[in-house]
């Protein structure tokens, strides 16, 4: 082991003692100044990045300072934000922020919201303790300014107190960014649950209470449980919760629609169902299936009056695979090759189509997102040979759960 190191030396010494056996553990421990200063200092960095990641705000600024007060070795500082209004200000030890000296940093911040860093110097008038300088070191993200950072020091600041400020808002900008990308990421995940939502088929909703409404008179029973399976598909598919749910929900919630369209076609609806128990429990995206299903019930019906419907979830290893099959009309497999997800979708009487090709692309997006891009859809099919859309989803995945 190298003696420039930090080592930590666990010894084991076995003695044996009339026939006991006696462990004696003994620790040392090996580390240079520099290293503990490394060390404190990435310390003291990580510290600061946990409540930065959260965004810049009155808390996490507050919560921040401290850290970041001891990464620039300053008397003092505080952090705006990008419309350079003061979000907390600190000070380790004796208050050094009086009023004039808090109003003279927020002219700094305000005159660095170009993007420029600020120092204000003053020459001491009273004792060690009076604050010769305020740096004001402008935050960017990208070629936006996200705020300011302003250090109050009792020194001259030289080149290397300037070099290392300018590093610490660096930093400070990185985190910021980073947590803006974190909450651009969660918006759009919501916005795309909200898009598969509003791509639900309007067809197949107006088509489900038609059918409801025809069994009222007829077998009123029917139409009870009809109604049911209907409050409950809509519930679950416009639910409040997160952008995951458990295979087994999804699959639930798939029979429910199929339950309903079985009620408007009948036999000619023929749905095959084959899920290894192991991997019901698999966390999906939201809303990951019924774009696929719906798009099958499509094909397997379209031209034929009928058709079948086969959904197959296995367990390989690691993943999780999921395919949904339909003996349809099927499609040239060349107009897939340039990645056309929306060539699957079938027009409507009058030409147009209602969009549920979106909500494959949709479900290849956030399939890749959440996984890699090697867990995108993949899509089987031939001219009349029907279509296979299948997903392969990892059963354990760090970040992501209900």
């Amino acid at each position: 082991m190298s003696s420039g190191l930090a080592i930590l030396v666990v010894v084991l010494a076995v003695i044996v003692v009339g026939g006991l056996v006696v462990l004696i553990r003994t620790r040392r421990v090996v580390a240079t100044p520099t290293e503990r200063a490394v060390h404190a200092a990435l310390h003291t960095a990580s510290s600061a990045a946990r409540s930065l990641r959260t965004g810049l705000s009155v808390d996490s600024a507050a919560e921040a300072l401290p850290h970041l007060c001891s990464l620039t070795a300053a008397e003092a500082v505080a952090l705006y934000d990008d419309a350079s209004a003061r979000l907390a200000h600190h000070c380790p030890g004796d208050d050094l922020w009086d009023d004039e000296l808090l109003a003279a940093a927020d002219r700094a911040a305000s005159s660095a919201a170009d993007e420029q860093r600020r120092v204000l110097v003053a020459d001491p008038v009273g004792d060690e303790s009076f604050v010769r300088a305020l740096i004001a070191q402008p935050l960017v993200a990208g070629d936006l300014g996200v705020g300011v950072l302003v250090v109050a020091t009792t020194r001259r600041p030289g080149p290397g107190m300037l070099g290392a400020i300018a590093e610490v808002a660096r930093y400070v900008s990185s985190q910021i960014e980073l947590a803006d990308l974190d909450a651009s990421r969660a918006r759009l995940d919501r916005a795309e649950v909200l898009a598969l939502r509003a791509q639900i088929s309007p067809h197949f909703i107006y088509n489900a209470l038609n059918t409801i409404a025809s069994f009222v008179r007829t077998d009123p029973d029917r139409a009870r449980e009809l109604i049911l399976e209907f409050a409950d598909f809509t519930r679950y598919s416009f639910r409040a919760a997160g952008e995951y749910t458990l295979l087994a929900d999804e699959l639930r919630n798939i029979d429910r629609y199929l339950t309903l369209e079985r009620a408007r076609f009948g036999p000619s609806l023929d749905v095959r169902l084959h899920v290894a128990p192991e991997v019901l429990n698999v966390v999906v995206p939201f809303l990951a299936l019924q774009p696929l299903v719906e798009n099958a019930v499509r094909h397997g019906l379209a031209g034929k009056g009928g058709g079948i419907i086969t959904i197959v979830a296995r367990d390989e290893g690691s993943d999780c695979v999921i395919t949904v099959e339909d003996d349809g009309v099927g499609m040239d497999p060349e107009l897939l090759r340039s990645g056309a997800l929306d060539a699957l979708e079938p027009p409507t009487a009058d030409g147009s189509s209602d969009g549920a090709h979106v909500g494959l692309t949709n479900v290849d997006h956030r399939l890749r997102a959440a996984f890699g891009n090697d867990y995108g859809l993949v899509v089987e099919t031939a001219v009349g040979a029907g279509t296979k859309v299948g997903m392969r989803v990892p059963k354990f995945r760090s970040g992501v759960h209900v």
